[in-house]
């Protein structure tokens, strides 16, 4: 090799050494930088973050489980839940609450000690997403059984009353100023109503996405993130229900977050992907890999990582009469949190 072509090659592979290569250890999209390995081998549902104590909950079908976001490790469980599926914090009354689907109730339970402190029937079938409305101080259970809502006073622990949604409602937000947003997955909209008189206000069409699930909230530039079944985010002026912008996701969505510190949002998908998007005018920045079916998800607005779970699994057994559609085994002792961060 003549001396002006060795010099270009060493150039060459010495600008090669200095470029980041995509997805390694330097990478600075999100990937997986730790996991918690969760007892038990039953599947699961929403998982919450308690920023304030540094704490995970975990649904995992007739009891709630808690990990210490510091250590890293279990530290408790909440049971019986029977038929879990949300979890919702109020920091200032030092309470829990506690979605169960199986029985129609809301457990109580207090943060520190995690000991249960009562059960409240809701009136209504299946009650599944939960949140806390900083504005009115209510718990709202989002009932998939009887397409409503049910506001629990948590002064009180008395219901205050039902909102009618006209469908079946998905997940749900505050914008903590005398507003929530549902999404109502069977009639792909979102309905918008006072947390206070329990009125309806607005319904929205989230075309061209279908199916909604996950929802999330910018409350600084009041847009709303609805991921859909059809493999696409749609972006909602929460004002007034207009259509900013639609973003292709992966497929299988079932939550999506919104961290204000960082000006993203996330949607996990049970393909493998969490799509992350951002910017003045929200587009895809990236599709991190996550492991499949990992598809609830939470954001920890204080640390900025995200939290999803999932699980190994077997082969899908035969169909038979009382399992027409069965649904693979978890694999014992693979059910696992996974914490991403950039």
């Amino acid at each position: 090799m003549k001396p002006h072509a060795l010099a270009f090659a060493s150039f060459l592979f010495l600008l090669l050494l200095a470029l980041p290569v995509q997805g390694g250890p330097g990478a600075p999209g999100y990937h997986i930088i730790d996991s918690v390995r969760l007892s038990g081998d039953t599947g699961w549902d929403y998982l919450t973050v308690d920023t304030s104590a540094e704490r995970a909950y975990i649904s995992r079908g007739t009891r709630v489980q808690v990990v210490d976001l510091l250590k890293r490790e279990m530290i408790g469980e909440i049971a019986p839940t029977p038929g879990v599926h949300g979890i919702a914090i109020d920091h200032r009354g030092g309470k829990g609450y506690i979605s169960n689907g199986r029985d129609s109730s809301v457990t109580v339970f207090d943060l520190k000690t995690l000991a249960t402190l009562a059960v409240v029937r809701i009136g209504a079938r299946n009650p599944d997403a939960i949140m806390f409305d900083p504005y009115t101080k209510r718990v709202f259970t989002f009932n998939g059984g009887s397409g409503n809502a049910t506001a629990l006073e948590t002064s009180t622990g008395e219901i205050a009353g039902m909102v009618p949604l006209g469908g079946k409602p998905e997940f749900a937000v505050s914008d903590g100023e005398g507003r929530v947003y549902v999404n109502i997955e069977d009639k792909s909209h979102v309905v918008e109503f006072d947390p206070k008189t329990l009125k309806v206000i607005q319904t929205w069409s989230t075309a061209p996405g279908e199916e909604p699930s996950g929802l999330a909230i910018d409350r600084v530039h009041h847009m709303l993130y609805s991921g859909c079944a059809n493999k696409l985010m749609v972006v909602l002026d929460a004002k007034n229900g207009h259509v900013v912008t639609t973003l292709p996701i992966g497929e299988g969505v079932d939550a999506t977050a919104y961290d204000h510190g960082t000006g993203l949002a996330f949607s996990s998908n049970g393909d493998g992907t969490l799509t992350v998007a951002g910017g003045e005018k929200p587009g895809v920045l990236e599709n991190a890999k996550t492991p499949r079916r990992a598809r609830t998800m939470a954001v920890d607005e204080k640390t900025h990582l995200l939290y999803t779970v999932t699980a190994r699994f077997g082969s899908v057994p035969a169909p038979t009469a009382e399992q027409p559609r069965p649904r693979p085994p978890i694999e014992p002792g693979s059910v696992t949190l996974y914490i991403l961060g950039r």
